[in-house]
């Protein structure tokens, strides 16, 4: 059960996302809204928001490029919001937490959100303003100062060791999350580069980016571990067990 959705904006403009509703919903009221990376809104992010969907939980996936203005501007516009933790994606992200604890057709009341690549540093900056209930970041960059994630509420993700850009990044965060004494499972997989859990079938991502510095490929153990803590980390806190 799934459908394109409309999530209005603070300027006005009404931002493309796409709803996914379980089967069976989880008993714990809770939503997910997943960022998707670099590529945007692609047939990628679509697979990760049924799979999420298909464990219980109702999913809102916006296309962040989505903007007023010519196409190129919004990603500009994004990745500037990206670089400098501020700007008009983070308010769309709180639409999107808004619209789903507003909408009739499922009952919300907790929120997590989950992101990769790009996606991943939107939702740790996001997570640590807004009141979400767990974040699971992928493989994005992460600021240098724990202060910078100060608030921020139980996460669980993932970084490959191969990647030569951000494979650092997922020590840094479990680094910051110990010194803010904030639960977390963050674990850094040897042998495996950025982008693992992504599994694009473009030739830009399957020959071009596995050769880059972020050594970007698909690694199907890692990511089905990944989804393992995922879910598991994503029941203990939506249940209760884990408190922030």
């Amino acid at each position: 059960m799934d459908r394109q959705v409309d999530i209005p904006l603070p300027s006005g403009h009404r931002m493309r996302a796409h709803w996914y509703r379980p089967k069976d919903a989880n008993p714990h009221r809770a939503a997910v809204i997943a960022i998707h990376d670099i590529f945007g809104y692609t047939a990628d992010i679509e697979r990760i928001g049924r799979r999420l969907a298909d464990n219980g939980y109702p999913v809102l996936v916006p296309d962040l490029y989505d903007l007023p203005g010519s196409k190129p501007l919004c990603v500009v516009k994004t990745l500037k919001a990206h670089e400098m933790g501020s700007g008009e994606a983070f308010e769309q992200l709180e639409a999107c937490r808004l619209w789903l604890l507003s909408q009739p057709e499922e009952p919300v009341t907790q929120v997590g959100v989950m992101g990769f690549c790009m996606g991943g540093r939107f939702a740790v900056l996001y997570a640590a303003r807004a009141p979400v209930q767990v974040v699971a970041p992928f493989y994005g960059s992460i600021p240098g100062n724990h202060a910078a994630l100060s608030g921020i509420c139980p996460a669980v993700g993932g970084w490959g060791k191969t990647d030569l850009i951000y494979g650092s990044h997922g020590e840094r965060l479990a680094s910051h999350l110990e010194r803010l004494g904030v639960p977390h499972d963050i674990k850094t997989y040897d042998n495996v580069g950025h982008s693992y859990m992504n599994d694009h079938q473009s030739f830009m991502f399957k020959k071009v980016a596995a050769a880059s510095p972020m050594r970007a490929r698909y690694d199907e153990n890692a990511s089905e571990d990944s989804w393992r803590r995922v879910l598991g980390f994503f029941e203990k806190v939506f249940s209760g067990q884990l408190g922030t």
